[in-house]
C-alpha cells in the first residue's frame, strides 16, 4: 500500500529528496561525517547556505536590495519579531484579519505595538485589498496569504500598499511567483514547502534594517542576524540542508511558473470532487478565494468527517482531518504532493459516496 500524507503540519518531501537525504545523513561528500554532524561555523555548512540562497534568489528573481536570513523557529515566532524589528520610531502598525493565523498575528504584535485592524475576512471570503483602510503613517502593514484553517488564499499580490507590506507566506511560499519588489517583508516557516520544521526563512528589504527596538535580544534581531550571515546564534543546520534540497527540486522542476500550473491541476480535481457530488462534500470557501493549497471540505454529518478520514488513514491516505478549531476536512497540496496522490484521494472520495452517501 503506497502511503500519501496530506498533512498541514509538514509536507511530504519527494522521493528523489528523501533519498538524497539519506545519503547526505549517512556521510556528507566524502567529509567522513554525518550532515548531522556539520558544525554550523564550518565552510561545509557555510556552502550548504550559500547554496540554498542562491537558488532561492534564482527562484525569486531576487533584488540585491532584498536579504535572506534563514531563522531558528516557527512562522509564529516572527508574529512577535515583526514589531520588535520594523517599528522604528513608529508604534502603529496595520493588520488584516483574514482568519486564524492572521489573528494570532495579530494578538502577539499587541504586546509591542499599537495594532489596528483594516479588514475583516470571513469563514468563507476574504477582504479585498481594494477596501482596506490602509493608513500611511504605519510600520508596515501585515497580511497573511494563505489562512489554512480555512483554505482561503489572496489569488493575486496588492499593490499600492502605502506602508511597507508584510507577508507571512508560509503556507503558499514558493508554490507560485511572487513580485517581491512589492513587499518589505516575507516570511515562511519551511516545513510546507521547504522539507523540514524548525527553519524560518525571512527576507528583508535592506532598508528596513537597523530598526530593531532597543533590548531586542541578538538572535532575533534582523539587522544582527544579516550582519552575522544568519550565524549569530546557532542555525537550524539540518533544516536548512533539507530547504536547500528542496529549492534545488524546485529549479529543477521548472522553478515557480511550473509549480503554480502542476498546484492549479491537483486543486482543480479536487474542488471538481467536492462540487460534483451532489452536496454529500461541501467546500464553505468562496470560488473567488478557494486556497490552491489547503482544501477543506466537509460532509453533511460531523461523524462522517471522522469515518472518512479513519477510513481514508487505513488506504493509506493520511492527515485528511480539520483543523481543531473548525473541524472538518483537509487536504494540503504543497509542492511536493504529486497528482497521482490526488487522483488516488479524489478515487477514494468517489467511492465513500458511493457506500455511505
Amino acid at each position: 500500500m503506497k502511503v500519501v500524507s496530506f498533512s498541514s503540519a509538514a509536507s511530504k518531501l519527494p522521493d528523489d529528496v528523501l533519498a538524497a537525504l539519506r545519503d547526505d545523513i549517512g556521510e556528507w561528500r566524502s567529509s567522513g561525517v554525518s550532515a548531522l554532524e556539520l558544525p554550523f561555523t564550518g565552510k561545509e555548512f557555510a556552502d550548504i547556505a550559500a547554496s540554498a540562497e542562491h537558488d532561492l534568489r534564482a527562484l525569486l528573481d531576487l533584488p540585491e536590495s532584498y536579504r535572506v536570513l534563514f531563522l531558528q523557529g516557527g512562522a509564529s515566532a516572527q508574529f512577535s519579531l515583526l514589531p520588535m524589528n520594523l517599528l522604528g520610531d513608529k508604534n502603529n502598525c496595520d493588520y488584516v484579519q483574514s482568519g486564524y493565523w492572521s489573528r494570532r498575528a495579530f494578538e502577539a504584535a499587541s504586546p509591542y505595538c499599537n495594532p489596528r485592524v483594516i479588514a475583516l475576512g470571513s469563514e468563507s471570503a476574504l477582504p479585498e485589498p481594494s477596501t482596506w483602510d490602509r493608513s500611511p503613517n504605519a510600520a508596515y502593514c501585515h497580511y497573511t496569504t494563505n489562512e489554512t484553517v480555512d483554505g482561503l488564499q489572496f489569488q493575486s499580490y496588492p499593490e499600492d500598499v502605502a506602508a511597507p507590506l508584510v507577508a507571512d507566506m508560509t503556507a503558499d511560499f514558493l508554490t507560485r511567483p511572487i513580485p517581491v519588489e512589492r513587499f518589505g517583508l516575507i516570511y515562511a516557516s519551511a516545513q510546507k514547502n521547504l522539507g523540514a520544521a524548525g527553519l524560518t526563512i525571512v527576507i528583508v528589504r535592506q532598508e528596513l534594517l537597523d530598526r530593531a527596538r532597543s533590548g531586542t535580544p541578538a538572535p532575533f534581531d534582523y539587522a544582527r542576524q544579516d550582519k552575522s550571515n544568519s550565524r549569530v546564534n546557532t542555525p537550524p543546520t539540518f533544516a536548512v540542508l533539507v530547504a536547500g534540497r528542496m529549492l534545488a527540486w524546485l529549479r529543477e522542476h521548472g522553478g515557480l511558473a511550473a509549480a503554480a500550473a502542476r498546484n492549479k491541476v491537483k486543486s482543480a480535481k479536487l474542488y471538481a470532487a467536492i462540487d460534483e457530488s451532489g452536496g454529500f462534500y461541501s467546500c464553505r470557501a468562496s470560488p473567488r478565494h478557494r486556497s490552491s493549497i489547503s482544501i477543506c471540505f466537509r460532509l453533511p454529518d460531523p461523524a462522517l468527517d471522522l469515518t472518512f478520514a479513519e477510513e481514508a488513514q487505513a488506504t493509506g491516505l493520511c492527515h485528511l482531518r480539520g483543523h481543531p478549531e473548525v473541524g472538518g476536512l483537509r487536504a494540503s497540496l504543497y509542492n511536493a504532493v504529486a497528482e497521482d496522490a490526488v487522483d488516488a484521494l479524489v478515487s477514494f472520495m468517489s467511492d465513500f459516496k458511493r457506500r455511505r452517501g
